[in-house]
């Protein structure tokens, strides 16, 4: 089975910024003030008054606690801070707090996969010779029984999994029982001529998966790539008033802007309702805590309140699978992990604090801040909003903040298209990427891959992957002089 988003080859020869596609580019929006008038107040503490004050120069960068998270915060963030580590062993096992792995996963513990708390990455060679960890398939299948067709018209699921291997691919397994399968990537060239006449060659990856030990997929699967988000400014985001995201949608285009921003309407299983998606890809999941189970009964195996299943992503075609010893606990609530332990993850993701920006009144930096708007960027790369009560974190309350999203989902052209649906997002559709932090990737992750599947090697290639609502800005940024462009690229990285 492989996915291929399909060729392209452009060449871009604009003399100026002038020609943009009509209608495409929508002005800076008005929170942000006058771009122009240079740093703007706040601007530059990016998570507000919890912004990190620690060293941002060091792979720890992201790993700091929100600033006036207080005594009693910093010690639960610690705490928490130890489980995200943690290594997860499987059952049965001496270790009682740590057993349960799998028996499927993709990694032993949260840290693998957000290294330092940063972005993931691509496997830099296919299995034998590296085995990914950061970088996983999700897979699904178009609906087939009636009773599919209503969990997804009710919202209680995003997609139907593959009948044989789940949800996602789990590359490893617990001793005696077989992985699933290895994800497979090929990539070829797609040239890109700029303005100046100057070439940048971008990758075009193709998908497949090899060695599957269960049988074959279902020949109407959807397999989509996804590397790990960087773990910044989580609660900060969820602190957003929904209100104030949707205000931003525009499905329809009724401004006739070429923008239309969709919101995600997902079922939260910590609060059983449809609710406001924020977090993923695709915009897919409502809350940190859903995050938080999510992630450790897909990627570990482990079962919590929220997903109590003890084998994870295990089907029920994969008979071993289901009848392996599981790390469920009479002392721990019956689960691999408790409720309290998945509170306190939960907390940590929240505080993870976005870092101070490097630079942000160079001269080089305010000139590429310009341009950024000018071409269109802030259209979906909302700058700034102001977050709302944070149940219990004051310090995330009524903060002014900067993470350079509309957290809505966008049309992103054919070129990024996994063509998998997920809830309401389309195979095209994509989440704005928040921007904070960028800069430091390769500081934290010692990479500068980015976009859903790590496919651009820098900010340059992420800009130039840009199609569907995006295309216009892109090919602003492509008509740009080189100069131009290096001052545009020294603002994003300066995040």
């Amino acid at each position: 089975m492989v996915l291929r988003p399909g060729p392209h080859v452009w060449t871009i020869a604009f003399a100026a910024l002038v020609p943009l596609v009509a209608g495409v580019v929508r002005p800076a929006a008005a929170p942000t003030g006058d771009p122009a008038v240079g740093l703007e107040p706040g601007e530059d503490m990016p998570g507000g008054a919890a912004t990190s004050r620690e060293n941002v120069t060091d792979r720890d960068a992201f790993s700091h606690f929100s600033h006036g998270i207080g005594f009693e915060g910093e010690a639960r963030f610690k705490v928490g801070n130890a489980i995200f580590r943690k290594l997860w062993v499987a059952a049965p096992s001496s270790t009682k707090a740590s057993d349960g792995l799998g028996p499927l996963y993709n990694a032993r513990g949260c840290q693998n996969c957000h290294l330092k708390d940063g972005r993931g990455r691509p496997p830099l060679a296919n299995w034998p010779d590296e085995t990914a960890v950061s970088m996983f398939l999700r897979l699904s299948i178009p609906p087939e029984t009636d009773e599919q067709k209503r969990l997804l018209a009710e919202r209680r699921v995003n997609t139907i999994p593959d009948p044989v291997y789940g949800e996602q691919l789990q590359n490893i397994a617990i001793q005696g029982h077989d992985g699933e399968g290895q994800m497979h990537i090929a990539y070829s060239d797609v040239p890109v001529t700029l303005a100046g006449g100057e070439t940048v060659t971008l990758r075009e990856p193709a998908y497949s998966v090899t060695d599957l030990k269960y049988g074959p997929l279902s020949p109407h699967v959807m397999l989509s790539p996804r590397i790990a988000p960087p773990m910044i400014g989580l609660g900060l985001v969820e602190a957003i008033p929904e209100a104030d995201i949707r205000a931003r949608a525009d499905p329809d285009d009724a401004d006739g802007d070429g923008i239309s921003g969709r919101v995600n309407e997902v079922w939260s299983l910590s609060q059983d309702k449809v609710m406001l998606g924020r977090f993923g890809w695709k915009a897919g999941v409502p809350t940190i805590l859903d995050q938080s189970a999510a992630a450790a009964a897909g990627d570990m195996g482990l079962s919590t309140p929220l997903v109590p299943k003890p084998s994870g992503d295990c089907t029920d075609a994969q008979t071993a699978c289901l009848a392996a010893p599981n790390g469920n606990s009479e002392r721990a609530g019956g689960f691999e992990l408790p409720g309290d332990l998945l509170d306190l993850v939960s907390f940590y993701s929240h505080n993870l604090a976005v870092p101070a920006r490097r630079g942000a009144s160079d001269a080089t930096v305010l000139k590429g801040k310009a341009l950024f708007h000018a071409s269109g960027c802030a259209a979906c790369h909302t700058p700034s909003f102001m977050t709302g009560d944070a149940p219990g974190q004051p310090h995330l309350s009524r903060q002014k903040i900067w993470p350079y999203s509309d957290f809505l989902l966008h049309d992103m052209g054919e070129g990024l298209a996994d063509g998998r649906p997920e809830g309401d997002a389309d195979g095209r559709e994509w989440r704005t990427a928040p921007l904070w932090g960028v800069g430091l990737t390769k500081t934290v992750s010692d990479h500068t891959f980015l976009l859903h599947d790590g496919r651009a090697r820098n900010v340059e290639e992420a800009i130039l992957w840009h199609g569907g609502e995006a295309q216009g800005a892109r090919d602003a940024y492509a008509a740009l002089s080189a100069e131009e462009r290096a001052a545009l690229v020294a603002f994003v990285n300066s995040l």
